[in-house]
């Protein structure tokens, strides 16, 4: 150890002198001389300065190790440009662009104008860029320029947010134009009975009347439906907890959506002991609106046949299968978005609103079953729902309750 002041020659005097006295007392000499050296070594010891920090021996620069190991495992994508080439590029980057991005040019990176133009200034920036993997990718490109000739670059994903709000867009649309049509046609009638101030032909008024009571029903069974939707999307997280025995609740929903004028066409097998946990009003829902597209869709006077089983595998399978014209091939992946109709005019005319099956859907989803559609022209159209089955512990609804 190094000191940082005098040697301390008067304290060791007198430490000298002190060990002296005691010789001359009587003291033993080696007592004497192990006082001197105690007392010598503490005053060495007092000071004596403490070691100096070491220093760091880093020159305040990025190590591009360090730096790629330290990135690699992000989420994000992350890139390093030096010098205005791609550096460093972790693995979300990598399998976003591709390994050989390593080393590139910047504008051969992205061949993106507004992309390259924010990197070629060097600034510290944002751009937004689309199209940069698929066409209708859209990011974000965060640029922080570190020093003289570096930078990290960083893509955050916008597609799924965009997509979210192009949905809510076209729903809304979609919407608008499902009710302007019914309105428009109830307007038009009405101004056409309030012109002819009584003196139209009974026959005339009375067929303008029922086109406006038939518009306004479609009117209501629109909105009952946007609500229908807008509860089910709402609760599609939330799993349910009440255990249903499904035979009884599957009869009645069916002969339900049939109605009087159409029971004879319905044909119910449902077994027995079959339990879910479920929404019972959704579930109710949901066979209704499936017996009625069959019902509608399919060949007038013939069956449709209500199955409901349970699988080997542990799961409900309810399966709705009407005999008629069928689907195309391209229409059936298409089948559960909002307002999508096969034909259109047809489903107008029926009174169907276009949501019947994107309702199905989310229900299914909420109670995490399986939704399948499959037809063949000239035959007809199955709609499967597999739904994962629990043990009757008693608690649900008996199978010969009302």
């Amino acid at each position: 150890m190094e000191q940082d002041r005098a040697f301390p020659v008067a304290s060791l005097t007198l430490a000298a002198v002190a060990s002296a006295a005691m010789g001359l007392a009587g003291a033993p000499l080696w007592l004497g001389f192990a006082v001197f050296l105690v007392w010598a070594g503490s005053l060495w010891l007092a000071v004596a300065a403490p070691p100096k920090a070491i220093e760091p021996t880093t020159n305040g620069t990025f190590n591009r190790d360090d730096m790629g190991e330290f990135i690699e495992h992000a989420g994000t994508p992350l890139l390093v440009a030096e010098n205005s080439r791609i550096s460093i590029a972790n693995k979300s980057a990598r399998n976003l662009l591709g390994a050989h991005v390593l080393g590139q040019d910047i504008r051969v990176a992205f061949r993106h104008p507004e992309a390259v133009s924010l990197l070629e200034r060097g600034a510290s920036g944002q751009a937004v860029v689309q199209g940069l993997i698929r066409r209708r990718d859209i990011w974000i490109l965060n640029f922080q320029r570190l020093a003289d000739g570096l930078g990290v670059i960083e893509l955050l994903n916008q597609t799924a947010e965009a997509d979210i709000s192009r949905a809510h867009t076209d729903f809304v649309a979609n919407a608008s134009h499902e009710l302007r049509t019914p309105l428009s046609s109830i307007i038009g009638y009405v101004e056409t009975l309030r012109e002819e101030g009584g003196q139209a032909p009974p026959e005339m008024r009375r067929k303008f009347l029922d086109t406006v009571l038939n518009e306004a029903r479609r009117l209501q069974n629109l909105v009952n439906d946007l609500m229908s939707l807008s509860h089910v999307e709402a609760e599609k997280h939330d799993l349910p907890d009440e255990q249903l025995s499904l035979r009884k609740l599957v009869e009645t929903a069916a002969r339900d959506a049939a109605g009087p004028d159409r029971q004879d066409r319905v044909v119910l097998d449902c077994e027995t002991g079959i339990a879910i946990q479920g929404d019972p009003r959704q579930i109710e829902q949901l066979v209704r609106n499936l017996v009625d597209n069959a019902l509608k869709y399919g060949a007038a006077g013939e069956e449709v046949r209500v199955n409901l089983r349970r699988l080997p595998e542990g799961e409900a399978e309810l399966t709705i299968a009407d005999r008629g014209e069928g689907i195309a091939p391209e229409h059936l992946p298409h089948l559960t978005r909002r307002f999508y109709r096969t034909d259109p005019g047809r489903s107008r005319a029926s009174g169907g609103t276009g949501l019947g099956l994107a309702i199905v859907k989310h229900i299914v989803e909420r109670h995490r079953g399986r939704l399948d559609i499959t037809s063949k022209l000239g035959q007809g159209t199955t709609v499967t729902v597999r739904i994962p089955a629990v043990e009757n512990d008693g608690k649900a609804a008996s199978e010969g309750q009302s």
